[in-house]
C-alpha cells in the first residue's frame, strides 16, 4: 500500500496464473462491469495492455480503479504474463503487492500447470501468502466441460499448506474460491471476487497492520472504502 502526500491511498492487486488462464479477459470484463454499472469502484483510465499479435500478454496488463465512495482510494490492478520465460518479470511485478487473485484454468487437463504456477507464487511470496498477502482463487472457465470444482482445489491448497483447519488462527482467512467465467457475455463472479479481495486487503491494513488479523469476527466488517 502506498500513501501519497495528498492523502491518496494506492492498493496493488495482482492477477496471477498460468498462460491462457484468462487473466487479461478477466481484467477487461472487470473494466466493462465497473464502467457500465454502478459499483463501489470505477475505472479512472483505459486499460494498458502490452500483448503479442496472438493476443497473449507480452509483459503485463494494468488498470487503475478508484473507490466511488472514498475518492482518495485507488486500486492499481496488474496481470502477469503466464509463460515460463517471463518468470523474472513476474517476480518484479509482484514487488509491492498488497493482494493476489490467483486465476486457475479449471480444465482438468491443466491441473499440473496450475499447480506449478501456484508453487512459483509461493516461492516468490516467501511464505507471506494469507499471513500478510490476502489470497483469492478464481476457478476460471467454468463454462467449459471437464473442470475441477471448489473441493478439488481445496485439496491442492491443503497439500501446499495454504489451507488452515478450524482450530488455526488463520482459518477465517482461508482463500475464498470462486467458480468464474471471464467472458463478458457469460461473466460469473468477476466483480464479486475482486470486491472480496479488496475487502480483505482493507481489513489486513486496518485491523492487522498489514497482516491477517487474528482476533475478532470480520465476516461482515470492512468495506473497500474504509481506509
Amino acid at each position: 500500500m502506498v500513501l501519497t502526500k495528498d492523502g491518496s491511498v494506492y492498493i496493488k492487486i495482482v492477477y496471477w496464473g498460468m498462460a491462457g488462464s484468462g487473466k487479461t479477459t478477466i481484467l477487461e470484463t472487470l473494466y466493462k462491469i465497473t464502467k457500465e454499472s454502478k459499483k463501489d469502484i470505477e475505472p479512472v483510465e483505459d486499460l494498458k495492455k502490452i500483448e503479442k499479435a496472438s493476443g497473449a500478454t507480452l509483459y503485463f496488463d494494468r488498470g487503475l480503479f478508484q473507490s466511488t465512495k472514498q475518492k482518495k482510494i485507488f486500486y492499481r490492478v496488474f496481470t502477469v504474463a503466464g509463460q515460463s520465460s517471463y518468470s523474472p518479470l513476474r517476480s518484479q511485478i509482484y514487488q509491492g503487492t498488497d493482494a493476489i487473485i490467483l486465476v486457475v484454468d479449471s480444465q482438468t487437463k491443466y491441473l499440473e500447470n496450475n499447480v506449478e504456477s501456484l508453487m512459483e507464487l509461493k516461492n516468490i511470496s516467501k511464505d507471506k501468502l494469507i499471513k500478510e498477502i490476502p489470497l483469492i482463487i478464481m476457478l476460471n472457465k467454468q463454462d467449459l466441460e471437464d473442470t475441477i470444482d471448489v473441493q478439488d482445489y481445496e485439496l491442492v491448497l491443503e497439500k501446499e499448506k495454504l489451507w488452515y483447519d478450524p482450530q488455526h488462527e488463520l482459518y477465517n482467512w482461508n482463500p475464498m474460491i470462486y467458480g468464474t467465467c471471464a467472458l463478458y457475455e457469460k461473466e460469473k463472479n468477476i466483480y464479486r471476487s475482486f470486491y472480496e479481495c479488496a475487502r480483505r486487503t482493507v481489513l489486513y491494513q486496518i485491523y492487522g497492520d498489514g497482516k491477517a488479523p487474528t482476533e475478532g469476527d470480520f465476516s461482515d466488517k470492512g468495506s473497500i472504502d474504509k481506509i
